[in-house]
């Protein structure tokens, strides 16, 4: 059969996933979050599944909350018999996951159980994983703890950031869904429970976990940069305002003790509690995103300075 899906989903991750479903026809109508202000102007801004909803010219609901009867209303009116969830960022409630006859899907950016919750993709890559994968799985009330009924993994490539991490993924994620849903929505899928203990969980990034402390180590900082960017993009304070960073990589070719400032190549370095950091991209308070060297021409008292 050809399902009628709910789509409910509201960052770039999703954006494959809802292309790959349309393609299929199955998509009736989406759900995203609320536009939301931004910027000095607090101009409001849509999220990107929005935009690309309307491009594909399907319904678009925005509703502040998931109110029971509201809910019933749209499902009904587009006769949904299965919900697919990527990174909406809302929890559903469990009358919603159980009210369409198939139930809610989601869409797991890592090998279930390892790496519950918000950020899998960062913490992969903060816990130095050699790869992680997505995970389609029947929701239930739990956060991530539903059944599993399909998998997909993928390396890490040492210059993945979160990302192009994402980006990777989504794109399985996108493919596995449709593949996953032939077989689920025919009972050809036998649901398989997570194992309890391998369970691990991640936690909500927030802007200040992305301060570096050059006293941890030189392989926990470059994962760290790696993991916040493009957000909350890692930084450090410098001559009074912070300094962002993008990307850098670890160096054994000068020496330096933790926090100290160096040049190497024309690229600045700060030492770390290991070896020091080369920084190839950052952004000064108040100026684009720049390569380390265009950053020491303006920066003359990167050495010296306080």
């Amino acid at each position: 059969m050809e399902p009628h899906i709910l789509f409910m989903g509201s960052s770039e991750f999703s954006v494959p996933i809802l292309n790959e479903l349309s393609k299929e026809g199955w998509t009736q109508s989406v759900i995203t979050q609320t536009d939301k202000p931004t910027g000095r102007g607090k101009k409001l801004d849509s999220p990107v599944v929005k935009n690309v909803a309307e491009l594909l010219h399907l319904p678009i609901y925005q509703p502040g909350k998931l109110l029971q009867h509201e809910m019933i209303e749209i499902l009904n009116a587009y006769a949904i018999d299965l919900i697919v969830v990527a990174a909406y960022g809302k929890i559903l409630p469990s009358w919603l996951l159980e009210y369409p006859k198939f139930g809610a899907l989601n869409v797991h950016a890592s090998l279930l159980p390892r790496w519950r919750g918000a950020s899998p993709i960062q913490a992969a890559i903060l816990h130095g994983d050699q790869h992680t994968g997505v995970t389609i799985m029947k929701m239930n009330e739990g956060l991530d703890t539903g059944d599993i009924l399909s998998q997909e993994s993928l390396d890490i490539s040492k210059n993945d950031t979160a990302g192009s991490l994402s980006e990777k993924l989504s794109n399985v994620g996108a493919k596995l869904l449709v593949e996953t849903i032939g077989d689920y929505v025919e009972d050809k899928i036998i649901p398989q429970k997570q194992d309890q203990k391998n369970v691990t969980i991640t936690s909500l990034i927030r802007k200040e976990d992305g301060m570096l402390d050059f006293l941890e180590t030189a392989e926990v900082l470059e994962r760290k940069i790696r993991a916040y960017n493009p957000w909350p993009v890692c930084f450090f304070e410098w001559d009074s305002g912070p300094l962002r960073v993008y990307e850098a990589e670890i160096t054994s070719e000068i020496l330096l003790s933790p926090n100290q400032r160096g040049v190497l190549n024309k690229f600045p370095c700060v030492g770390t509690g290991t070896m020091p950091l080369v920084l190839k991209s950052v952004q000064p308070a108040g100026k684009p995103r720049m390569d380390g060297r265009s950053f020491l021409n303006g920066a003359k008292n990167w050495v010296d300075g306080k």
